[in-house]
């Protein structure tokens, strides 16, 4: 098996799922399931066998597609590439799974939902810059329409945000791309060819910084990630996940794949900005989703702290720094996913609330002890304690960060601390609180259910794999990481 079957699945679901009959709705979801599958035992697959041959060439697929721009159809995949399709594959099955009861246009829904899991696939595997562009805004159209139709919460205001916020972010990263594209020649949009291009350094000061916020912007950087909190809020469960869990990671990943390599000088000068642009971002989403009553936003400001570290490692430019920022984007990844799984399909589904005061009302660690455990164990990840992914991800971050510049380490720690206070206020107010003896018994709330047991067991388990056993993971990603394409970047001073 090879990875193009993970694009392939996704893009072949959602034109199943649309063929269907109009009242199919189980079949819909049971389609959206084994795309989904497919996809992920696709990645896995792959991983597995770029394990056990770790010296065995990358797959690719290269085919003419705009002869005229020099254009092709270039898809590969290494280490680091298998590395975030399984982690799309994990969230893509989770989400299905989330969203099984949907009744709501089942088949527009799932649709749109395999859309954006084969753009994203898309963008993880395009080595042609244009290609890779035009799977990124792919993702642009399904984000809006699965928040204006399922949303909540001023559902129509944040997919209205979150879709303006993406075609300027898209600008810039097209003016970055022609910008190469016509500095490099402009025979190619290969993005080695583009990488290996000299451009001069007034060229690079002023161009990198375009393109870098473009995708910057969808990673969620500070000061322009007010899209992000407010999104998530107003997406439904299956589309909050996608956000945080793959869509932001979409951001990251061009910034490391694209924006630094072809202008790594541009990004050597402003590589100090980026790292105290990151650092402000994980102390404020800290410090502001410690002021949150709605546990969404809790968890929509905690992305953009927890991206904060991803950016973070990007700019310490040296092997801990980048192997953490990937580590990170997988493990915020799952865990985003299952925080926004429990909170928005679990309890709000249930309670119809998302108040932390509202929901001490309902007593969840005796009404629904399973989902109080998960959020436990996901806020436990979430801080970054040892035994979960999120351990791993920070301290690889911060040796990066030591080796290249100590003194942020102080911001970061602050960010670490606040981090612990949010999340365990979050998790007393809504599953434990303290509650008045004479208010009489919580309400009674339907027990999990086996998808939503499912969703919850394979993201825990993920992210348990990853803390309690990470070489493999890592091993995946330096593979990637020693490609010639981030030769300079590494050996940054």
């Amino acid at each position: 098996m090879n990875p193009a079957w993970t694009v392939i699945s996704a893009f072949a679901g959602a034109l199943l799922v649309l063929l269907l009959p109009a009242r199919s709705a189980m079949l819909a979801r049971v389609i959206a399931l084994a795309a989904s599958v497919v996809g992920a035992v696709a990645a896995v697959a792959c991983c597995l066998h770029k394990l056990s041959h770790p010296d065995s060439p990358k797959w690719e697929f290269d085919a003419e597609w705009i002869p005229q721009l020099g254009s092709r159809f270039h898809l590969a995949a290494d280490g680091l590439g298998l590395a975030l399709l399984l982690l799309t594959g994990v969230v893509a099955v989770a989400g299905v799974l989330f969203s099984w009861n949907v009744e709501r246009r089942p088949r527009a829904f799932f649709a749109w939902y395999m859309t954006i899991i084969g753009g994203v696939y898309g963008v993880f595997m395009s080595r042609d810059a244009l290609l890779m562009f035009v799977f990124y805004e792919v993702v642009i159209l399904p984000k809006y329409m699965l928040i204006s139709i399922w949303g909540s919460t001023n559902k129509e205001y944040g997919a209205m945000k979150l879709t303006m916020y993406s075609i300027a972010a898209s600008a810039l990263i097209l003016i970055g791309l022609v910008v190469a594209y016509a500095a490099a020649g402009g025979t190619s949009f290969d993005l080695e060819h583009l990488a290996s291009a000299n451009y001069s350094a007034g060229l690079q000061y002023w161009a990198f910084p375009i393109l870098f916020l473009g995708f910057a912007v969808l990673a969620g950087i500070w000061p322009f990630h007010t899209w992000a909190p407010t999104g998530h809020v107003a997406a439904p469960t299956a589309a909050s996940m996608l956000l945080a869990g793959v869509v932001m990671k979409l951001g990251a990943y061009g910034a490391l794949f694209v924006a630094m390599p072809i202008f790594e000088q541009g990004f050597q000068e402003w590589r100090l900005a980026i790292a105290l642009l990151a650092v402000a971002g994980i102390i404020y989403g800290a410090l502001t989703a410690l002021a949150q009553k709605d546990l969404k936003f809790v968890i929509g400001y905690s992305s953009v702290s927890h991206m904060g570290f991803i950016l973070l490692g990007l700019a310490a430019a040296n092997m801990w720094g980048l192997r953490g920022a990937v580590l990170q984007m997988i493990s915020h990844g799952i865990v985003a996913g299952l925080l926004f799984g429990i909170a928005g399909r679990v309890v709000y589904e249930r309670t119809h609330t998302r108040d932390l005061g509202a929901l001490q009302k309902f007593d969840l660690w005796r009404s629904l002890p399973g989902a109080a455990f998960a959020f436990t164990l996901a806020t436990a990840a979430s801080m970054g304690l040892p035994g979960f992914s999120g351990f791993v991800a920070e301290i690889s971050v911060v040796i990066g960060v030591w080796q290249a510049s100590p003194w942020l380490l102080l911001g970061v720690a602050a960010g670490i601390f606040v981090t612990g206070a949010f999340s365990l206020r979050a998790m007393q107010r809504a599953f434990f609180p303290v509650r008045n003896p004479d208010a009489g018994d919580p309400p009674k709330l339907d027990p999990l259910t086996w998808p939503e047991i499912s969703a919850i067991a394979l993201l825990l388990l993920v992210s348990v794999a990853i803390g309690v056993y990470p070489p493999p993971w890592m091993e995946l990603i330096d593979n990637g990481l020693h490609s010639t394409m981030f030769d300079t970047i590494r050996t940054l001073p």
